[in-house]
């Protein structure tokens, strides 16, 4: 270098010629430190060129610095600079046109991505770099980003395979465009070209998938019209009446929404509308730290090609903290890292392309350099959930007094710098329990202490339980402060103790006092209400007491008119209302099944329109079907034909009656209420009833008298032909009974009455079964029993120990047996064992009703009763009459016949009409004189008498006994009026027999009667008849109506209009169908009951199977017909005979 710088020129322009070469050559260091690779194996060491550079620089100062007389030459000094120069200039040339010629491509499919030697970027054309010939343009930032671009030799986790480099001496405009146009297929998955591209450029064949592609159909003319069918609207019927109901909605209309639905007025706009399952869901809302809380939300990763997640923001910022991928293996025998220059053509900004960037795509100036200080340090630590680990800040509570000055609490203070105010506050709570307990030390989360800060900073002081929760030791704090007398050995305990003490004991006075005053205070309020309610219910009293006795004066009023004008009304028309109620007690009705059925027995009541003068109204206790309603209509119409004899000639009877049902009935489903109260608070029927009587006479006849009869009347001003309600009940009891019957002298069982205690029973009983030996049962009945549910009995001579010896102390005295003194000693054995026998031996006939002789004498003492005794015979029967006795008190025999027993032989089932068991003078004696007793006593209307005929095994004569007495409508009578609706007969009360209108015959000619020929038999016109309202088939349920009676025909079972002889029924159930009335006409008594008992075991076989037998008393009634009939055959036998 001497040479060149011999004459120096100016030594001036040294240093800085020295120091723009040392500046450039410095940053050229720093940026190649590692030898690059030119013309396939000469290697070329830039740092090297440099150095000498530098050298000859530093040479040519000296010199200069050495020579400080002479002169420098400018030429010399200009040649270096050229020349220095010229070597720059080519070497750098030479670096460029190096890096312009590498080419970088994507990895092969089949390449493993975890292999050693494979890269994780790819770098594209850079167009305007390679334009640019000019080597002092390079600047040293865009060599050390090249340099940086490059994997280095240390990292063996690349993601694409280095590939074989290929010297170019330069792509074309047109080369770089295709390139271009490649790339942009492989990036494009929907291009055509993507699957020809990577086939040719890297070898992987994709599969072939064919898209049928539906050519749509060219129109020439435009469509004009609608392309969607109308929604369905609500009709105009219902927009017109929005009672209507509305049409239902299809799921195609339910798919379009619910606001459609509404609009289109499928949904009314104020309807209120459930979704099952709700939209709305809810849930419990998390509550997040501090800092979570006001964390800015993670941008979502990147996943790459390898499965690795970057983050393009942290990338942007920090390259060296992308994560490293393995090289592939292919390509790992080859140290050659080859680049791209990306095309300025083909960058890609945020701008314009929203999607996130892979590193595969990221562009070389969206890349910032590093110092390579920085580059080559230590990686940060990526925490293994992605997440930073949240601050926790602790620190501990001493003896009541936090460590202020410990470094964990003065960094808590400073992270809560602007919400310590309230912190403040909360440890000063804190510190308070904790040193009112004696705690020793208490370890405090300062994290969740900044929360319950924030949480109470405006509310009550926190609870103990609160505070606990910021503890971290709690369980060694809650275990101190759960030990008692723990919060008294603290600072003050004493003073804290003894003020416990204080408030305990002022806690334990005051209320006591206060329990004390309740207590009192409670007992006035119920004093005081209970007071109120008797009062009010001393008027509510009072008021109805006036009102009863204003009811009962207008039925006395009334009554009397009725009795005045009666023979009128019987001559002219009128309207009976028929009322069929049970107004029983309150517990006789609950003890009743069925008990709006049993009212509904009476429904041939309606027959009464047999008189033409007669219109009838039925109030039904029960609602009634529409198929039960025309049975009844059919049935009624039959008048015309039966007094024809003409089937066809039936007419309409539905003027002449009308069926009403109270709308009350719904309203009281679960009270078992008679007829009469719940007809009086139905005044919708009342009003129907009181409209229909409008302008003519009218009367009522009801079933058992209630007092609510009489509001009835009262409302309706119509009389009642029945008792006054008090009178009927007074007289309708066994006791009551037992005067009318001692008044009117008729005979009657030995008996007593009016029993009502133990010793009374007692005394009575022996009495009785002193005087009466022979009678082997006694019978027990209550006063307000009915049908027979009220009775015990006992068998007194079967178990008496003196009985033998009584027998025989009677037959010793004989005719004075009946004296008194004579019956002294039996009646004291008698008397004595009488407890015993009644306690042992004692039955009720009801158990469902009464479980033992106990429950039964509890309740027969409560009431009263009679001691009855039973016929001393082994053959009894039973009869029951049913008389009229008039207003003007004229006393009329309606029917009487022999009774039925099915269940119990107390209880009535059905009847045989007529008797037939006693003399007809007999009877009718016997209740000419009970009608004379029941009349002086003020009695009128219907009522019945039952007696009891048997054998006096001592006279052999036969005995008639008055038993029962009944002030009301029965059942017998009104199976008795569709008895004579359905034959238009009569009874004959002389004779006790049932008489029919003969048949119209034609007239036949004359004929002349042959020697020895008898005459013609005339027809028989008697007839007898079977009736019971009591027929039950729990099977009966399953079989409608219009079944039914297809299978009666089918078996026979019908009447026969012509000869006034068959079967007749009455609907009494329209819903459940298990009770039935049945009534059979023939014309013999024999044959009557026959044809009953046939027709209950058709029935019973129809509608039963072997495993479904079903509850009825069918058989208990075809078993005492049957031995009805062997009576029946014995005495036709014996009259024969005699």
């Amino acid at each position: 270098m001497s040479d060149i710088w011999g004459d120096s020129r100016r030594a001036t322009l040294l240093p800085k010629l020295n120091d723009t070469y040392q500046d450039f050559s410095q940053r050229e260091i720093n940026v190649f430190k590692e030898e690059v690779d030119f013309d396939g194996g000469n290697h070329v060491k830039m740092p090297v060129i440099l150095q000498g550079v530098q050298d000859d620089i530093r040479i040519l100062r000296e010199q200069i610095a050495n020579n400080k007389g002479g002169t420098i030459s400018i030429s010399d000094l200009e040649s270096a600079l050229v020349k220095t120069e010229e070597g720059l200039q080519a070497k750098t040339e030479q670096v460029i046109s190096q890096y312009n010629n590498q080419v970088r491509t994507l990895p092969n499919q089949e390449a493993n991505r975890f292999d050693n030697n494979v890269v994780a970027i790819e770098t594209t054309w850079d167009m305007q770099s390679q334009k640019s010939a000019d080597p002092r343009k390079i600047s040293a930032r865009f060599l050390g980003r090249e340099k940086m671009r490059q994997p280095q030799a240390s990292r063996s986790n690349a993601l694409l395979p280095k590939r074989q480099s290929v010297q170019m001496p330069g792509p074309t405009p047109g080369q770089q465009a295709k390139h271009m146009l490649t790339l942009r297929a492989v990036l494009d998955p929907h291009s055509n070209m993507n699957r020809q591209a990577l086939n040719d450029n890297f070898g992987i064949q994709l599969p072939l998938i064919n898209t049928k592609q539906h050519s749509r159909p060219s129109y020439s003319k435009p469509i004009v019209g609608t392309t969607i069918e109308p929604l369905a609207v609500l009709p105009k019927a219902n927009r017109v009446d929005a009672q209507l109901a509305p049409p239902p909605i299809s799921e195609e209309d339910a798919r379009k929404g619910i606001m459609s639905l509404i609009e289109r007025g499928l949904i009314p706009p104020a309807a209120q509308l459930t979704l099952d399952p709700s939209p709305v869901r809810n849930r419990i809302a998390p509550l997040h730290e501090p800092q979570v809380k006001h964390k800015p939300p993670q941008p979502e990763a990147v996943s790459l090609l390898s499965g690795v997640k970057l983050d393009p923001a942290t990338m942007k910022n920090d390259v060296s903290k992308m994560p490293a991928v393995p090289p592939h293996p292919k390509s790992a025998s080859s140290s050659i890292t080859d680049t791209r220059t990306p095309s300025a053509k083909t960058r890609v900004t945020s701008s314009s392309m929203p999607q996130v960037k892979t590193p595969a795509t990221l562009k070389t100036y969206e890349m910032p350099i590093q110092p390579l200080d920085a580059y080559y340090g230590p990686p940060p630590t990526t925490p293994a959930s992605g997440d930073f680990k949240q601050l926790s800040h602790r620190f501990a509570i001493q003896n009541g007094r936090t460590r202020d000055s410990s470094s964990e609490f003065i960094a808590f203070k400073q992270h809560y710098c602007l919400t310590w105010g309230s912190i403040v506050t909360m440890i000063k709570h804190i510190e308070k329990m904790l040193n009112s307990y004696t705690i020793p030390v208490a370890f405090v989360n300062g994290d969740r202490l900044a929360d319950l800060a924030m949480e109470f900073e405006l509310e009550k002081p926190p609870s103990i339980d609160d505070m606990l929760t910021v503890i971290i030791n709690r369980e060694d704090v809650e275990a101190l402060i759960g030990r008692p007398g723990r919060r008294f050995k603290g600072p003050r305990g004493k003073d804290v103790a003894a003020t416990r003490i204080q408030s305990s004991w002022r806690m334990f006075r005051d209320r006591s006092e206060y329990l004390e005053y309740r207590k009192r205070k409670w007992a006035s309020g119920v004093i005081a209400i209970s007071w109120i309610m008797h009062v009010k219910m001393s008027k509510v009293k009072i008021k109805l007491k006036e009102s009863r006795e204003e009811h009962l004066e207008n039925f006395r009023r009334r009554a009397r008119k009725l009795a005045m004008s009666w023979d009128r009304i019987k001559q002219h028309r009128r309207t009976v209302i028929h009322i069929p109620s049970l107004g029983l007690s309150q517990d006789i009705r609950d003890s009743i099944n069925e008990f709006g059925i049993r009212q509904n027995t009476q429904m041939a009541r309606l027959c009464d329109i047999r008189d033409p003068n007669v219109d009838v109204i039925f109030v039904s206790p029960v609602p009634l079907s529409e198929e039960t309603l025309q049975y009844y209509s059919k049935l009624l119409g039959l008048k015309s034909a039966v007094e024809s004899g003409v089937v066809e000639d039936q007419c309409d009877m539905g003027e002449k009656y009308k069926i009403i049902v109270p709308e009350a009935i719904k309203s009281f489903p679960a009270h078992r209420m008679c007829l009469s109260s719940i007809l009086k608070y139905s005044p919708r029927t009342l009003k129907r009833i009181q409209h229909l009587i409008k302008g003519c006479d009218a009367y009522i006849v009801t079933g058992v008298p209630h007092k609510d009869d009489l509001a009835i009347a009262d409302y309706l001003d119509v009389p009642i032909l029945s008792p006054e309600p008090e009178v009927a009940h007074l007289y309708s009891t066994k006791s009551g009974c037992k005067r009318i019957f001692a008044s009117a002298n008729v005979e009657v069982p030995p008996s007593e009455f009016d029993v009502y205690s133990i010793g009374q029973l007692h005394e009575c009983l022996a009495q009785l079964v002193t005087e009466n030996l022979t009678v082997k049962r006694w019978l027990f009945k209550l006063d307000d029993g009915y049908d027979g549910r009220g009775i015990g009995y006992c068998d007194i001579a079967e178990h008496l120990e003196c009985y033998q010896w009584a027998l025989k102390e009677s037959r010793r005295y004989g005719e004075k047996w009946s004296k008194k003194w004579a019956q002294e000693a039996a009646y004291i054995k008698i008397h004595a064992e009488i407890p015993d026998v009644l306690a042992k031996h004692a039955r009720p006939v009801h158990s469902e009703l009464y479980e033992d002789w106990s429950k039964f004498l509890d309740a027969f003492l409560s009431q009263g009763g009679v001691i009855e005794a039973t016929p001393p015979s082994d053959s009894i029967t039973t009869l029951t009459v049913d008389m009229l006795i008039e207003p003007t008190g004229r006393a009329n025999v309606l029917c009487m016949g022999d009774q039925i027993h099915a269940e119990t032989p107390f209880s009535c089932w059905g009847v045989s009409m007529p008797q037939s068991s006693v003399e007809p003078d007999v009877l009718n004696a016997s209740c000419k004189k009970v009608a004379e007793a029941c009349k002086s006593r003020g009695i009128i209307g219907y009522l019945s008498v039952d007696f009891v005929t048997f054998i006096d095994p001592k006279s052999n004569d036969q005995k008639l006994w008055a038993l029962d007495l009944s002030l009301h409508y029965s059942d017998s009578l009104a199976m008795f009026q569709l008895m004579s609706y359905v034959s238009n007969g009569k009874l004959d009360l002389n004779t006790h027999t049932f008489n029919v209108p003969p048949p119209k015959q034609e007239q036949k000619k004359r004929r002349r009667r042959l020697a020895g020929q008898e005459d013609e038999q005339p027809p028989n016109t008697s007839r007898y008849a079977v009736m019971s309202t009591r027929l039950l088939h729990t099977n009966l349920a399953v079989v409608h109506y219009s079944v039914f009676f297809q299978m009666c025909r089918a078996h026979g079972i019908g009447y026969d209009i012509k000869e006034k002889q068959g079967t007749v029924f009455t609907l009494l159930d329209s819903f459940n169908r298990e009770n039935l009335g049945m009534l059979t006409l023939g014309d013999n008594l024999q044959g009557a009951l026959a044809t009953f008992a046939r027709n209950m075991s058709i029935i019973h076989q129809e509608i039963s199977a072997p495993n479904m037998q079903g509850e009825t008393n069918f058989k208990l009634a075809i078993k005492d017909i049957e031995s009805i009939l062997g009576t029946t055959v014995e005495n036709a036998e014996d009259s024969e005979v005699a």
